[in-house]
């Protein structure tokens, strides 16, 4: 039969090629994610994510339009094991196919007793659990022409910046907290491997990583600081090698968790070369002796403050992040006065601030004199303004400076960024004109010309990278 036209066999055969793969993309199982909870359990569902692709699902934004959902939950304080619970509940409510994984998946009666329709219910980081699961829910399809994963997998950060998980558990036994009874012992990733993945994700875009863990100046302990090669150089499993190792990667390289060892003074050095940002996140949780050893923290204040000082004289543009509590058991007007008070002197510059609750599991709940919720609203309330005054006194000093900012959004009429002393999420912003020739994930140096308790705004002055 004689064709009306000439049709090349070339545009047909590709024609064919992508009605294949369009209806065989229309079919793939779809799979929905809700992930709760700290960047650890972030980096947990970029790794389920990833298998997923990797096997042939479709990852879908919403309920019903996933043929089964995986809720990543978090189950350090009851508030988020709360939240957990109701996050489970909507998604059998809007989907009915529910899968669950994280921290809470750890107490897995409390959570078929609340939803017995869960299908499956595993611990932290159990990718494989979480794999076979989806398989026996929805059978992949595999279409190799559709599940091509990037060598980086797949990741819920923007792509310029990501987090690095370096372990995995801790070793330390704090009263308050469950994350070892939930995650397990120190479990740390051999070296090589971990600056083999921050390799791939420059390689990937990423220009800012956010180096995570329970400990992470406990890093290697576990492998008794195991010696490996990478690039043919050897490198110890150890937090100062690590350091070592990102800092010539050329990329803004954050710590995050970071406890208050003696031996962070070793990566100080590297900060002062610009090899790590001058960023420090460290839970100190509180200042007072009394109170740091009913939370079986070690440390002495009068040293925990001289370290302090001398970091900062050492880095001057040094950022320390830390976390609080507030109302624990036992805290006398005068424990949380001392630490309002070291909070001034060491000028912490970024503080989150938790009020004390029981945690199921947790030793502090048998301690002695619980305070009544009222004083720990009170303190709590006066913590925030104490940290307030800092922050805004902190900042000011930066009017009429110029400094590097890396680009996170476009408002509409301003682009939004952070300092080299602002992770992302928790930290404050940096506001610049809108009308500057930008893109997310540009780097670029800033004039600072005004300030209030938690941002800066200034204007765009060069573009870095």
């Amino acid at each position: 039969m004689e064709p009306a036209t000439c049709i090349s066999a070339a545009p047909f055969l590709l024609f064919k090629t992508l009605m294949v793969r369009t209806l065989s993309t229309e079919y793939q199982p779809k799979i929905g994610l809700v992930s709760l909870g700290c960047p650890k359990a972030t980096s947990d569902s970029e790794h389920i994510i990833t298998r997923l692709r990797a096997e042939g699902y479709q990852l879908s934004k919403d309920y019903r339009g996933s043929h089964a959902v995986i809720v990543n939950t978090c189950g350090f304080l009851d508030s988020a094991r709360a939240e957990s619970l109701d996050a489970i509940g909507e998604a059998i409510a809007e989907n009915g196919k529910v899968i669950v994984t994280g921290c809470l998946g750890k107490d897995k009666d409390v959570i078929t007793k609340t939803h017995p329709k869960v299908l499956e219910v595993t611990g932290p980081h159990a990718y494989e659990e979480v794999m076979s699961a989806i398989r026996r829910v929805v059978p992949p399809k595999h279409d190799p022409f559709e599940h091509l994963v990037p060598e980086t997998g797949l990741r819920l950060t923007p792509r310029h910046y990501a987090y690095l998980k370096i372990s995995e558990g801790c070793n330390n036994r704090c009263s308050f907290c469950i994350i070892p009874s939930l995650r397990g012992n120190l479990a740390s990733r051999p070296i090589h491997q971990v600056l083999a993945e921050a390799t791939r994700l420059k390689k990937a875009g990423v220009k800012e990583l956010l180096v995570i863990s329970q400990d992470t100046s406990a890093y290697g302990v576990d492998l008794k600081y195991q010696e490996y090669s990478y690039r043919n150089k050897a490198y110890k499993t150890k937090f100062r090698d690590l350091c070592a190792g990102l800092s010539e990667l050329d990329l803004w390289v954050r710590l995050h968790y970071v406890y208050p060892y003696p031996h962070v003074d070793d990566v100080l050095p590297f900060m002062q070369s610009g090899g790590i940002l001058p960023y420090l996140d460290i839970p100190f949780q509180h200042f007072a002796p009394d109170i740091l050893r009913k939370m079986k923290r070690p440390g002495k204040v009068d040293k925990t403050l001289d370290r302090i000082l001398k970091w900062r004289e050492a880095v001057p543009d040094l950022t320390i992040r830390s976390t609080f509590i507030v109302g624990f058991p036992g805290e006398t007007e005068a424990d949380f006065a001392l630490m309002l008070d070291v909070l001034e002197a060491a000028e912490i510059d970024r503080a989150g601030c938790f009020i004390y609750e029981p945690v199921k599991g947790a030793a502090s709940n048998d301690l002695e004199n619980h305070i009544p919720p009222e004083i720990q609203q009170e303190r709590y309330e006066r913590f925030m303004l104490k940290q307030q005054e800092i922050s805004e006194a902190k900042l000011a000093r930066k009017i009429d400076t110029e400094i590097d900012v890396i680009i996170d959004d476009f408002d509409g009429e301003n682009w939004i960024g952070r300092s080299k002393g602002d992770a992302p999420e928790i930290d404050g912003h940096v506001y610049l004109n809108g009308d500057a020739p930008l893109e997310i994930g540009d780097i670029v140096s800033a004039d600072i010309y005004d300030a209030d308790a938690y941002d800066l705004y200034g204007r765009y002055i060069d573009k870095i990278s």
